[in-house]
């Protein structure tokens, strides 16, 4: 996650790990691609807009969070709340609320490998969108709301899957889950903010058990595509068992 004073905030970079998103990526200053990348550039945004059609149509955790959402009165909308951008370093996607009442989630379409990478990024960045229509989020001057922020969508996204642990050659700890979610909030944090290590680990630490437990609107931990699938039943039986009280 991110953001300067001005809501944009340094992109990852490269030399760090790789950290899946954030909240506020760096993104280019506008203007027209230079000549000799225009096809790439259109094939590239072309493909990253058919990833995010199919991630928001069959994905079981966006579909949750979609309805949540909109059971919310924050209803999302593809071609508002969605830009497919080249970033700069080599972030995945992040989450701009620079305008007041407006958002816009970022997907670095130079970066985003696969329709998996697809599916994880527009997760974690609902999870940011899901908490600033939820809660009063300051994003930008109080870095508890966001290391609150960066845990749950660490915990609920997918990021710290055993796959995507395994992948990063991550595994056999005890409580590895907890010990992922952490650094990979530190990450974010650290990847968008000028401020110390110990800063964000401390703001971490001071949120970590709240925001490790909040598990809406999934109402648990989705370690995989299953478990999400089952928490979509549980939020739409929820749902209108409230309707018809």
């Amino acid at each position: 996650m991110a953001g300067a004073a001005d809501g944009r905030g340094a992109g990852e970079q490269l030399r760090q790990p790789p950290v899946a998103c954030q909240a506020f990526p760096e993104r280019p200053a506008p203007g027209k691609p230079e000549q000799g990348f225009l096809s790439s550039f259109f094939s590239s945004h072309q493909k990253c807009q058919l990833m995010l059609l199919k991630t928001l149509q069959t994905n079981p955790y966006v579909k949750l969070l979609l309805d949540a959402m909109k059971h919310s009165g924050c209803a999302v909308n593809r071609e508002r709340h969605f830009s497919c951008e080249d970033c700069n370093g080599n972030v995945s996607g992040g989450f701009d609320a620079s305008m007041s009442q407006f958002y816009e989630i970022v997907l670095c379409q130079n970066n985003i490998r696969n329709q998996a990478h697809m599916n994880r990024v527009v997760t974690h960045e609902l999870i940011h969108a899901f908490d600033h229509c939820r809660a009063h989020v300051d994003w930008f001057t109080n870095v508890r709301h966001l290391a609150c922020s960066e845990i749950r969508a660490a915990n609920l996204s997918g990021d710290c899957s055993l796959v995507n642990e395994i992948f990063r050659l991550h595994f056999g700890l005890k409580q590895h889950h907890q010990t992922c979610v952490r650094d990979r909030a530190i990450l974010s944090i650290l990847a968008v903010r000028n401020i110390s290590k110990e800063v964000a680990e401390k703001a971490v630490d001071e949120v970590f058990e709240s925001c490790f437990n909040d598990h809406e609107p999934f109402g648990r931990i989705p370690h995989n595509k299953t478990y999400a699938k089952y928490a979509h039943r549980d939020f739409q039986n929820r749902d209108r068992y409230y309707s018809n009280i």
